[in-house]
């Protein structure tokens, strides 16, 4: 049976930004250490993590919330994509970024401890620096 999970995390930069550079290629890339291809809109597909991650965007709302259909390398090809959703909210510190990852295949592997490692990690760093 799919399964989902939702993490919160802090950044120090505006949702304007984050929401952004999620969406370009170059950005997304360098903020995460992997390579991305990247559409900036509704219907657009995308790869990242040298093309480990495909999707689509199915959803934007600018500087508020993206809606992603979502699938690695390690789904089994008869498995559909699962979702992401993603918001960004002003916070005092900059923007926390709320991710719910829905429709998760069983046997894939620990996504909430790779959106941490992959993507969280990097990302405080890239926007620390």
């Amino acid at each position: 049976m799919p399964h989902s999970f939702s993490v919160t995390v802090s950044f120090p930069v505006s949702p304007k930004s984050l929401y952004n550079a999620w969406l370009d290629s170059h950005e997304h890339a360098a903020m995460t250490g992997g390579e991305a291809t990247c559409g900036q809109n509704m219907g657009d597909d995308f790869s990242a993590w040298d093309g480990y991650i495909t999707g689509r965007n199915l959803r934007l709302e600018q500087h508020e919330l993206i809606v992603q259909s979502w699938r690695t390398q390690d789904f089994q090809p008869e498995d559909g994509p699962s979702r992401i959703e993603i918001q960004f909210k002003a916070s005092g510190e900059g923007c926390d970024l709320t991710l719910l990852h829905s429709d998760i295949p069983d046997g894939q592997p620990d996504y909430e401890q790779g959106w941490e490692e992959h993507y969280f990690a990097p990302m405080r760093a890239y926007f620390s620096s």
